[in-house]
């Protein structure tokens, strides 16, 4: 796991992809992992623009997220993706870094924290919440269009193809991590303290209103039928 650093690191990363009127995805590379990381960028209706999972980006294209609007908030959505928290918290002294309840005590070891998900500015298009089951470890965000909904997920779901060689191997039969929608081996041990609690609140999301997509922290966006994906991965940890 690459160790978090104040320093503007960039690693490969594919360009800048809008979504939606008000999201935004960037795609990249981990070191010496075969996973790949998603950093969503949300504007808010009161203009600004919050940064999940932040991703140190080349110049050209951190002028393309800067000119969408003043970024206010950090979100670092666990106590492992604090990779580049610290060089987006001192970048942008300004913007407020929010974390999962849960998440706290691990992201402080890296980044200032001004607050919890229950602290996030109230916005009538975005909103953050923990997931039930999770004691508090690993939330969700919620975006709300004119054109639909989107949901934001981190490690709770992942949707990765499989992938060659032995690091594949592992992915696949090891942590289960590869082929397609679902909870990891890894998510399901470490992460999931309640199954029931936590299928029960999946459910509760499938049911979002004009639900158009997943974003998911590792890998592939989740488009097709989104709801019926969240009520299958439910039905997994029944």
């Amino acid at each position: 796991m690459a160790t978090p650093k104040a320093t503007w690191t960039v690693h490969p990363h594919q360009p800048l992809e809008q979504l939606s009127e008000n999201v935004w995805r960037l795609e990249g590379e981990l070191p010496r992992m075969p996973l790949r990381r998603v950093m969503t960028i949300v504007r808010r209706a009161d203009g600004t623009v919050v940064i999940h999972n932040g991703i140190a980006v080349e110049a050209e294209v951190l002028a393309r997220i800067e000119a969408l609007g003043p970024i206010s908030a950090i979100i670092v959505p666990n106590g492992y993706h604090r990779i580049d928290a610290p060089a987006f918290a001192e970048r942008y002294p300004d913007a407020k870094v929010f974390c999962p309840v849960g998440a706290r005590s691990k992201v402080e070891k890296v980044v200032r924290v001004d607050g919890t998900y229950a602290d996030f500015p109230s916005d009538p298009r975005v909103c953050f919440g923990e997931l039930d089951g999770t004691a508090g470890a690993e939330g969700f965000g919620i975006v709300c269009e004119d054109d639909g909904a989107t949901l934001i997920f981190n490690d709770a779901i992942f949707n990765m193809p499989h992938v060659p060689g032995l690091k594949g191997f592992v992915l696949k039969y090891i942590t289960a991590s590869t082929g397609g929608p679902r909870v990891s081996r890894v998510a399901a041990l470490a992460m999931v303290k309640d199954k029931r609690a936590f299928a029960r609140h999946l459910e509760r999301l499938s049911t979002t209103e004009r639900l158009r997509r997943i974003i998911v922290s590792h890998h592939e966006t989740i488009t097709e039928a989104p709801a019926d994906v969240l009520r299958a991965i439910a039905a997994t940890l029944a």
